[in-house]
C-alpha cells in the first residue's frame, strides 16, 4: 500500500518481481515433454513425427493465447488474465500427473496419445503469460526504465525452459516419472501464489476500479509515476497492424528465432540421445546450455540493437544462426556439433531482441498490435517446427536427425532476404512520417 494516499497497492519493483517469477514458472511448461519424450516414445511406441508433435503441443496454446490475452491487458491491467493462464497450466500439469500415476508404465499405451496432447496443450497456457506481463510491467514503469524492466522480465523468464530441461530429468531419476510431474505441479502452484501476492495492477487500473472514472484515475495515477495509459484501441491496432505488410516479415523473423528456440529446446534432448547416443543426463545438459545462452544473450541483443541499430543486429544474428545451422546439419562429430548449437543459440537470442527493436521503426502507427502478432504468431514456430523435424527423420531415416537442421538454414537465408527488403523500404516510412507531420 502506498504510504502517501493509501489508494494504490504495490510498486514497480514488486510488480516486476511478481510478473517475472510468474512468467518464469509459466514458461517452464514449454519443456514438459522434451526431457521425457524418450520415455513416452518407448512406453507408447510412438513414431518420430508423433514425438515431434508431442513436444510441440504446449507451444500451440502458449502461442495463440498470447494475442487475445495480451490485448486484454488494456482493459483489466493484466492480473486477471495472468492468473487465469497459470490456473489453466496447473490443471494441465495436474492432469498429466494423474494420468502417469494411474497408467504408467503398464497401461500407458498409444490409445492415450490424444489425451496426452490435450493435457500438454492445457499446460502450455502458462507460456502466454509473456504478452500479459509485457503490458502489465509497461504500465508500471516510466518510459526511461521500461527497456530495462522488459529486458529483465523477458531475459530471466526465457531462461526457464533451460532450467526445466536440466532439473526435471534429475527429479524423475530420483522419484520416478510421475514424481517429476508432481514436482512441476508443486513449483507452478508456488509461483502462482507468489504472483498473486506481488503481481498487482498498475495505479491507473487500481484507481479506475475504485472511482469508475477514467479521467480521474488517469490524473491521480500520474502522481504515482505512471506515464503510459491504455488507449482503448487494442483490437483496432491489431486490425491495423494485420493489414500492414511489414508486420508479416517481422512475424517470420520471430517465428524463426524465438519459435525456433522453443522448438529446439524441446527437440534437442531427442537429437542428442538418438543421433550421438549420449546419456540422458548429458543430453539435457547440452540442451540447457543452448536454452540458457539464447535466453540470457537476449538482454545483450537489446543493448546491441540500441548501439548499432536493429537491422545490423538482425543481419549479424542471422549470419551467426546460418553458420551454426550449417555446422549442425553436416557435422557428425560431437564437439563440432556442440559448437554449432552454441552459434545457433547466440544467433537466435540476439535476433529475438532485434525484432522488437524493429517493430516501432517499421509499423509506427500500430506498434501494440504488431507486437501482439509478432509475439503470438512468431511463437508458433515452437509448435510447427518439431513435427517437421520428426517428418524428416521418418522420411530419410537416422541421418534425418542431423539433416533436419537444414530447415534453419532455409529459414535464416529467407530472413536475411526479409531484413534487406524491410531496410530498402525504411526511407519511405520516414518520408511518409515527415509528410504527415508537416500537414
Amino acid at each position: 500500500m502506498d504510504s502517501s494516499g493509501h489508494l494504490v497497492h504495490g510498486s514497480p519493483k514488486r510488480a516486476l518481481i511478481g510478473a517475472t517469477i510468474g512468467f518464469f514458472i509459466g514458461a517452464g511448461s514449454v519443456s514438459l515433454f522434451g526431457p521425457t519424450a524418450h520415455i513416452f516414445l518407448k512406453a507408447m511406441h510412438l513414431s518420430p513425427q508423433q514425438v515431434g508433435l508431442l513436444v510441440a503441443m504446449p507451444m500451440l496454446t502458449g502461442s495463440l493465447l498470447r494475442i487475445p490475452f495480451g490485448a486484454s491487458v488494456d482493459r483489466n491491467g493484466g492480473r486477471l488474465p495472468f492468473l487465469t493462464l497459470l490456473i489453466a497450466s496447473v490443471l494441465g500439469i495436474a492432469g498429466l500427473y494423474w494420468m502417469l500415476l494411474t497408467l504408467y508404465p503398464d497401461h500407458l499405451t498409444e490409445r492415450y496419445y490424444p489425451l496426452l496432447l490435450t493435457l500438454g496443450a492445457l499446460a502450455g497456457c502458462g507460456i502466454a503469460t509473456f504478452s500479459v506481463g509485457i503490458g502489465q510491467i509497461s504500465y508500471w514503469f516510466s518510459k526511461k526504465k521500461q527497456g530495462w524492466a522488459l529486458a529483465v522480465f523477458g531475459g530471466l523468464g526465457d531462461s526457464s525452459p533451460g532450467f526445466v530441461v536440466l532439473i526435471l530429468p534429475a527429479v524423475i531419476f530420483t522419484v520416478g516419472l510421475w514424481g517429476g510431474y508432481l514436482f512441476s505441479l508443486a513449483i507452478i502452484i508456488v509461483g502462482m501464489i507468489i504472483y498473486y501476492l506481488m503481481g498487482l495492477n498498475a495505479p491507473f487500473f487500481q484507481l479506475n476500479k475504485k472511482y469508475n472514472n477514467v479521467s480521474k484515475a488517469k490524473e491521480e495515477s500520474t502522481s504515482y509515476g505512471q506515464e503510459l495509459f491504455p488507449t482503448g484501441g487494442t483490437w483496432h491496432t491489431l486490425y491495423l497492424s494485420a493489414r500492414h505488410w511489414r508486420t508479416w516479415p517481422l512475424v517470420i523473423l520471430y517465428f524463426t528465432n524465438f519459435g525456433g528456440f522453443l522448438a529446439l529446446t524441446a527437440w534437442l534432448p531427442i537429437f542428442w540421445q538418438t543421433y550421438f547416443h549420449i546419456t540422458a543426463f548429458h543430453a539435457v545438459v547440452l540442451t540447457a546450455v543452448f536454452s540458457l545462452i539464447a535466453a540470457f544473450i537476449r538482454v545483450y541483443g537489446g543493448v546491441l540493437s540500441d548501439e548499432i541499430g536493429g537491422e545490423k543486429t538482425a543481419v549479424l544474428s542471422l549470419v551467426i544462426l546460418l553458420v551454426g545451422s550449417i555446422v549442425m546439419t553436416f557435422s557428425d562429430v560431437l564437439w563440432i556439433t556442440i559448437v554449432g548449437e552454441i552459434f545457433v543459440g547466440i544467433g537466435m537470442g540476439i535476433n529475438n531482441a532485434a525484432v522488437f527493436k524493429l517493430v516501432p521503426h517499421y509499423v509506427p502507427d500500430a506498434v501494440g498490435g504488431t507486437a501482439g502478432w509478432v509475439g503470438g504468431l512468431g511463437c508458433l514456430g515452437g509448435f510447427a517446427i518439431p513435427p517437421v523435424l520428426g517428418h524428416i527423420v521418418e522420411s530419410i531415416g537416422f541421418e534425418g536427425y542431423a539433416l533436419g537442421f537444414s530447415v534453419y538454414i532455409i529459414l535464416a537465408i529467407f530472413c536475411l532476404f526479409l531484413v534487406a527488403l524491410l531496410y530498402r523500404t525504411r526511407q519511405s516510412i520516414f518520408t511518409q512520417q515527415k509528410t504527415i507531420a508537416s500537414n
